[in-house]
């Protein structure tokens, strides 16, 4: 039994036991791959996937409990190699990010730009996704931390710490007649064409929330991902665009004015996640600490060792 034979068959499940997706991804041949498992197979005296000829289709029952002991058997040497690497070169590695739009757009600039000031020899991988897409990333190993306002705390295999909080506003072009209402409401913001976050981002479910308690169904003309794509068509004049407060900048945004939303709609908690299990190098306790001055490596520490299923308040 080798480390490869087991990063073969968890490359197979996380593939969707596509052995050409395998063996690109641990850059060797699919005969190669399928060697490898068929000889862990004879090695434990039972086969791991059920087959359809020569391609693999699904987990036998043997291989469903397999699998999560072979996950924390790869976990653990990754880690051995971190914890290595963590005496050898402290101020040298890498660490990979994952991040919805709006957290790698408005809120890390700054965190990165620190970061990279205190430690020019670890290389930075930023990668951005949905919120289901980050917490995936960390699962698997291709993310070190990642932020995200949704999804995170879904996941028993993942140890969620809370960031801060942030609300919304509603953007308009200037001269737009809510600008001189006294006050904001929801009865006149659903009186406009609305554009904002498509469903599972940046706050989407307390919008369509707020909506649906004052039974009002506002017409969504237009949604994105992203802040940028929403600014761009409220400014062409479609509608009027519910964004989060951070990602309206006076100075950049010269052709828009905000108008603060945080009494319509509840209150967002952006997290900063881990795979449970992980060995944090030093430097990544630095990174987070950084990006959220109350999470110290004290605090996450205390985190990592509270049971599943447990959002962890700061």
């Amino acid at each position: 039994m080798n480390l490869q034979q087991l990063r073969s068959v968890r490359e197979a499940v996380r593939r969707g036991f596509n052995l050409t997706e395998v063996a690109r991804a641990l850059h060797t041949s699919q005969p190669g791959v399928s060697r490898q498992i068929r000889e862990l197979e004879q090695e434990l005296g039972f086969e791991l996937f059920v087959r359809a000829g020569k391609r693999l289709t699904s987990l036998t029952h043997a291989g469903s409990v397999a699998v999560p002991i072979i996950e924390g058997i790869l976990g653990g040497a990754e880690n051995l190699l971190r914890v290595g690497e963590e005496y050898s070169q402290q101020s040298a590695g890498k660490l990979s990010i994952s991040a919805t739009h709006s957290q790698a757009r408005y809120a890390l600039p700054d965190a990165v730009h620190d970061f990279r000031r205190r430690y020019p020899d670890v290389q930075l991988n930023l990668h951005q996704g949905s919120p289901q897409q980050v917490a995936e990333m960390l699962l698997s190993g291709e993310a070190d931390i990642g932020i995200a306002t949704e999804a995170l705390t879904d996941y028993d295999g993942l140890v969620a710490l809370s960031c801060y909080r942030w609300t919304h506003s509603v953007i308009v072009p200037p001269n737009h007649p809510l600008l001189d209402d006294p006050e904001l409401t929801l009865e006149r913001v659903a009186t406009f064409p609305v554009i904002t976050y498509s469903p599972g981002f940046t706050g989407r479910l307390h919008i369509d929330e707020a909506f649906r308690v004052r039974g009002l169904e506002p017409n969504m003309v237009l949604t994105a991902m992203d802040a940028d794509v929403i600014k761009t068509y409220v400014e062409l004049g479609l509608g009027i665009g519910i964004i989060a407060s951070i990602a309206f900048d006076e100075e950049r945004d010269t052709r828009l004015r905000a108008i603060d939303a945080g009494h319509l709609f509840p209150v967002n908690v952006t997290r900063l996640a881990f795979r449970r299990g992980a060995f944090l190098r030093g430097y990544v306790y630095d990174f987070i600490e950084t990006f959220a001055s109350p999470l110290t490596r004290e605090v996450v520490e205390q985190a990592a060792l509270q049971m599943p299923g447990i959002d962890f308040q700061i």
